[in-house]
């Protein structure tokens, strides 16, 4: 049985006068914060506000890279070249990560936004070009990745530190990626069938796919999403349950 799960969130995707999230509220619920570097949303002045934020309540803070795609909230992919892969991280997060050191702080982790995410969790070429920037960024930095996919080999390559991730609120296929959200059913908008999927990942290490499949996930931090009007209770649910 899982004794202890990081709970992570996607923070600091509002822009400009646009915001999205309730995120100094969720910082209450959680135990890592994910923030956007501006290439999907987010701005100099939200990460600089953020940062702050998640130092006062201790809050492990990481980078959210995403493809160049603002337009399209990073979630449409792009064919790119492990050497734009890394560039891409190591552009973003270093961004990030001079704001933490500004403050005060350390860089804990970086998490991979989006299309950039689930198109490396299945192309090791980009996955490993990922962990490298990572190790590039600086010792201890860990790389958050889709349990069971691309980014374990390459974190393990690359000598790199990785915590296997899951998600409460989204579904699998049977080899255990993500679900397309452009796919119906893609997403779980019960929280007590998200709470129940989060227990089971993290109590058993295994999850329901659509097809009613069933496959092992290894669950060392687990996403809750926090660009929704609902992500607050959502959060306070899933972190109850657990």
């Amino acid at each position: 049985m899982k004794q202890k799960i990081d709970l992570n969130c996607d923070m600091g995707e509002g822009f400009g006068v646009w915001e999205m999230g309730n995120d100094l509220a969720l910082l209450d619920c959680i135990d890592s914060t994910n923030i956007a570097c501006g290439w999907h949303a987010g701005d100099p002045e939200r990460m600089k506000k953020l940062v702050s934020a998640a130092l006062q309540k201790q809050i492990l803070i990481g980078a959210h890279p995403s493809l160049p795609d603002l337009v399209g909230f990073g979630r449409r992919e792009m064919s790119i070249t492990p050497n734009d892969a890394y560039n891409f991280v190591l552009y973003q997060a270093g961004a990030l990560q001079a704001f933490v050191h500004a403050q005060g702080g350390k860089l804990h982790h970086v998490k991979p936004h989006g299309a950039f995410y689930n198109q490396a969790a299945r192309d090791l070429n980009l996955a490993r070009a990922i962990a490298q920037a990572v190790k590039d960024l600086g010792s201890d930095i860990i790389l958050y990745g889709l349990a069971g996919s691309c980014f374990v080999e390459a974190a393990n390559q690359i000598g790199i530190p990785l915590w296997q991730e899951v998600f409460a609120d989204r579904r699998y296929t049977s080899e255990g990626y993500l679900v397309p959200r452009t796919q119906a059913g893609a997403l779980i908008e019960s929280e007590d069938e998200a709470a129940a999927q989060a227990i089971r990942m993290a109590q058993k290490g295994e999850v329901v796919a659509l097809d009613g499949s069933i496959v092992k996930v290894k669950a060392d931090t687990l996403c809750i999403h926090g660009d929704s009007p609902t992500a607050l209770d959502f959060a306070k649910k899933i972190k109850a349950s657990l």
